[in-house]
């Protein structure tokens, strides 16, 4: 008998949950609360085009082109995917820049202009190193099917004993940096990578210097936008016999004899099923909002574990005095003035770095008109408990477009299309508006993501507050555990079932 599917969530954790469920032969069903594919693949439309509002850096081709393979299909005679040669553009208050580029060579070439040769050497043993994390850390974790350290451990085996070591779990992001780089601004530069996460770099572990070893995989943008691969990803599980159902959302995962059963509706309908893949936050799970049966599949999160959240504004207008590429970096004075104020004192920077993504630049686009700008600043995550106040908004956003000014970029708005951290809180419930789960903090917090299965059979997990963790691409990675996980879990107990005998003796 196939089994009757359930995806709550198209985010592309449930996406690629569906595709590989679907091509299993399984009765597919997704569920979508709003009225397209993608979940934080998001648009807003403005009057320079649609504007990507989640999500803007696509890496780990590899990981989509077995995804598209699985469903008997080739990406990219789907997704039109452009190499980006500069990843970003930084820039400080001291008015210097540096370009981190596609070639480490010649990254190291503008390290050694921007800050002298030896930066430049110890830019290459930091290329080196975030590749034996990445290498260490990607079969026996971030392609495994859970996240325990005694798994960990179990998987790499004695001889990958000593490679995990030297992975300095305990040793914070920013502390590592400092034993490479001499130049505080290159110290800043990487330390970025735990904000990829949702994270403080001060209290980040050292590992996730591997982003730097992912960026040096390939950066691409993607034609059309971001949301094109939602759209490729759904179109491709319908071909595999998934069926959509959009403007429905699930507000209880039902719950008999210890197992998911089924998906009740708001309006009412029930939707029975042998196995249920949550793509939501869990954090929505553990506050009980899918029913009192299924929230000790997935712990609470507490305020303040949360990751951050941001506050953002989409611009259709005129970007001029900084020659923008597609991303774009505009670093404050004082990195650690500014994690306080997001983790300890939970309010927005008083000088915050600004990342801007200018999604024209790069690709074809009209000559004249407006062109298309997401502003981002990091925000807590505290947009159901604090919602900004007008004042305190107002502050921001001086603080903001002042901070891009003194560093050369001016921008005049046609139009503005503002997210606060009580938009997401709303869009996500139960997360106060964190975009990437928990934070991970603290050498433990890796092994804090839950895996695909949950203490309910029948119930799976998909999405970037889950195993692998937050990014399109492990969010993709997660749908695919959580896919092949009830896979082999159906079919074990299929065959159990076909080998019981009358009075429920079995021979196996």
């Amino acid at each position: 008998m196939s089994a009757r599917v359930v995806v709550i969530g198209s985010g592309m954790g449930g996406l690629a949950a569906a595709v590989e469920l679907a091509t299993a032969g399984m009765d597919v069903t997704v569920l979508e609360r709003a009225g397209r594919p993608g979940g934080k693949l998001a648009v807003i439309d403005t009057l320079a085009g649609p504007i990507d509002c989640g999500p803007t850096v696509f890496t780990l081709k590899p990981i989509f082109e077995a995804l598209f393979a699985s469903g008997g299909a080739r990406l990219d005679d789907h997704v039109r995917l452009v190499p980006v040669d500069v990843l970003a553009r930084h820039a400080w208050p001291d008015g210097k820049r540096l370009d981190l580029l596609a070639d480490p060579l010649e990254t190291a070439d503008e390290i050694g202009r921007f800050a002298g040769p030896g930066e430049a050497g110890r830019f290459l043993d930091f290329c080196r190193a975030a590749r034996h994390v990445f290498d260490t850390l990607d079969q026996p974790y971030l392609n495994a099917d859970g996240a325990s350290l005694a798994g960990l451990l179990r998987r790499a085996g004695l001889s990958g004993l000593p490679d995990l070591i030297a992975l300095r779990p305990f040793t914070s992001l920013w502390k590592a940096l400092g034993g490479y780089f001499q130049d505080p601004r290159l110290r800043q530069l990487f330390a970025r990578y735990a904000t990829y996460c949702g994270s403080s770099p001060f209290a980040a572990p050292a590992t996730l210097m591997l982003v730097a070893h992912v960026e040096r995989l390939g950066v691409f943008a993607v034609e059309g936008g971001m949301s094109t691969i939602a759209r490729a990803v759904a179109d491709l599980a319908q071909r595999c016999g998934a069926r959509f159902r959009f403007a429905a959302e699930a507000t209880q995962i039902v719950v008999a004899h210890g197992r998911a059963v089924g998906v009740r509706l708001a309006d009412g309908d029930v939707l029975p099923a042998d196995i249920v893949v949550h793509n939501g936050d869990i954090a929505a799970l553990g506050a009980g909002l899918l029913g009192a049966g299924a929230a000790p599949a997935a712990p609470a999160m507490p305020r303040l574990t949360r990751s951050l959240s941001a506050v953002t504004w989409a611009i259709a207008g005129e970007a001029s005095g900084f020659p923008l590429v597609r991303h774009s970096v505009f670093f404050s004075s004082d990195y650690g003035r500014e994690f306080e104020d997001l983790f300890h004192h939970r309010r927005l920077p008083t000088e915050p770095t600004v990342y801007v993504c200018a999604q024209d630049r790069e690709q074809d686009r009209e000559p004249g008109g407006p062109e298309r700008l997401l502003v981002l600043v990091n925000a807590p995550a505290d947009g159901d408990l604090r919602p900004l106040e007008p004042q305190e908004f107002a502050r921001c956003e001086t603080a903001t477009f002042a901070h891009l000014k003194r560093l050369g970029l001016t921008i005049t708005a046609a139009e503005s299309r503002i997210t606060t951290p009580a938009d997401f809180a709303r869009r996500f419930p139960a997360t106060g508006g964190a975009l990437y789960g928990r934070a991970t903090h603290g050498w433990s917090s890796a092994f804090r993501r839950p895996g695909p299965r949950t203490s309910i059979p029948g119930l799976y997990l998909a999405g970037g507050s889950a195993h692998p963790g937050p990014g399109l691409p492990m969010a993709a990675l997660s749908g695919r555990l959580a896919a092949l996980s009830a896979i082999r879990d159906w079919t074990s107990t299929a065959r159990s079932h076909r080998a019981a005998m009358p009075g429920g003796t079995s021979t196996a």
